[in-house]
């Protein structure tokens, strides 16, 4: 087997955004420092108060108001900049101080004359570095896009990752609530992500479908590159599983239903998602299912962009095809049920299919290493949905659904209590099973019989009934005779 390609996709954990998958790219480079453990991580969204539909709080990130009312001690001690507010919350989020240092900072800023800064002190005291403060002023930057675009009022930011962040706001037209995916400053100046970045909008723009995120507007105001499309309250796939530990059969049945359907869709359009994973598949209050990040989605018949990909692996590790990990050009819809797959599997399981330490050990793994079935780690699954996982995660594409039709198919027989169609046991399996079992207890010989011819064996039943028989009918007749 060839060796992997360098990996270009890392392993994604819980700092992740639990809503809105931001990353339009799988080449994500981790630069931001660790959070501080004790802070809650800023690129998880707040969560909405029960009932009300909308965030708690008016004011935008970055700006006088704070989600929920909230924010750091101090924040509403008259006579302090909102600007020094916001600076104390993100050096003190972001884990580069604690609330002490800052609060103390606070302090002597109040004896000291009217124009000096929060930022000025923190630097001083060596509470923070000059650099450090550059990259919080760039965050802060990338917090304000309610400035460069018209129609929209911004009302908070629901979560952010390497490539993007995504807020909620208001389309003042309709009168309606959005999300707003804005690509960082930082990549503004880059024609390969900003031409992803439309990628993404103009993909979602020709997909309809009530099981994937609609796009509803992508633009430029300033230097702001947006991406606007439906707003989907509730939660990911991955938030409920980190909820309930592991999802119960029959309803992951009805959830991957509903992403099979919007994989149908798409591939009918000639587009490949190419990262279905728990964190881009999201539930709504009424429990309809939308499948969201269109960040790497691909048209089937374009090649250019396959072989300008040659090599690279795109996607999420724990969910990647084989075919994706080993970087090869002809991706298909095979490869988006693989990643389905992984998902059911772990939803079903309250475990992904293969763990390691490091992106590029998970997609070795995934290439070369058996998986073990669903229902060896849940004994009380069906074995009908085991089935239907494996063959959705087989490694040679060749083996799995051929269409999304196909899978559809045999999840709604499981799912109305009636065996798979298409999914039966693998013959691999059992003939690999078979020769391990021959191999550690026979002989060379006796494996050969058991692979070879076996019409020897009645003949040798024949040959002792005979004799038998013959012993039989000798002791009769001696009997007779006396």
């Amino acid at each position: 087997m060839s060796e992997l390609p360098n990996a270009q996709s890392t392993l994604q954990h819980l700092k992740e955004p639990s809503v809105y998958s931001c990353p339009t790219s799988a080449e994500r480079i981790v630069t931001d420092p660790i959070p501080n453990p004790k802070i809650p991580d800023p690129a998880l969204p707040a969560r909405l108060p029960s009932g009300t539909g909308a965030p708690s709080g008016t004011g935008a990130p970055g700006g006088t108001g704070s989600p929920g009312g909230t924010g750091s001690p101090g924040d509403s001690a008259a006579g302090r900049s909102s600007g020094d507010t916001i600076v104390g919350r993100v050096v003190v989020e972001r884990g580069l101080a604690t609330n002490d240092e800052v609060e103390k900072c606070r302090e002597l800023l109040k004896r000291l004359p009217p124009g000096s800064r929060l930022s000025d002190i923190l630097i001083q005291k060596e509470v923070i570095t000059r650099r450090q403060f550059a990259r919080v002023q760039r965050e802060l930057e990338s917090t304000r896009p309610q400035k460069a675009i018209p129609g929209y009022q911004m009302m908070q930011k629901l979560g952010a990752g390497a490539m993007a962040e995504v807020f909620l706001a208001k389309q003042l037209s309709l009168d309606r609530l959005v999300a707003i995916k804005i690509l960082p400053q930082k990549f503004t100046s880059d024609p390969k992500f900003i031409e992803r970045f439309y990628k993404e909008g103009r993909a979602a723009a020709k997909l309809n479908d009530q099981h994937i995120v609609g796009a509803l507007d992508v633009g430029q105001a300033g230097e702001r590159h947006y991406f606007v499309m439906e707003y989907v309250d509730g939660e990911t796939v991955h938030d409920r599983i980190a909820r309930k530990r592991r999802i119960a059969e029959k309803e992951s049945i009805e959830i991957v239903i509903q992403v099979a359907k919007a994989l149908k869709h798409a591939h009918q359009m000639g587009f490949i998602h190419r990262d279905i994973k728990p964190k881009n598949i999201m539930i709504n209050k009424a429990e309809v299912v939308k499948l969201a990040d269109l960040g790497l989605a691909r048209a089937l018949n374009d090649r250019d962009s396959a072989e300008a990909e040659a090599g690279k692996a795109f996607g999420t590790p724990y969910y990647i095809s084989p075919e994706q990990a080993k970087g090869k050009t002809d991706i298909g819809p095979a490869a988006d049920i693989y990643g389905l797959g992984a998902t059911f599997y772990h939803m079903v399981t309250g475990r992904v299919p293969f763990e390691a330490k490091s992106a590029a050990e998970v997609m070795q793994r995934q290439i070369r290493d058996p998986l073990v079935p669903p229902d060896h780690v849940v004994a009380e699954l069906s074995s009908g949905i085991a089935l239907i996982i494996e063959m959705m995660m087989a490694k040679d594409p060749r083996d799995r659904y051929q269409s999304a039709a196909q899978l559809l198919e045999d999840l709604e027989a499981s799912y109305d209590g009636h065996d798979p169609i298409h999914a039966r046991p693998s013959h691999s399996l059992v003939t690999s099973l078979a020769n391990t079992s021959t191999k550690n207890d026979s002989s060379p010989t006796e494996v050969r019989q058991l692979h070879g011819s076996t019409s020897s064996i009645p003949w040798k039943l024949i040959w002792i009934g005979g004799l038998l028989l013959v012993s039989l009918l000798a002791n009769l007749f001696l009997f007779l005779r006396h």
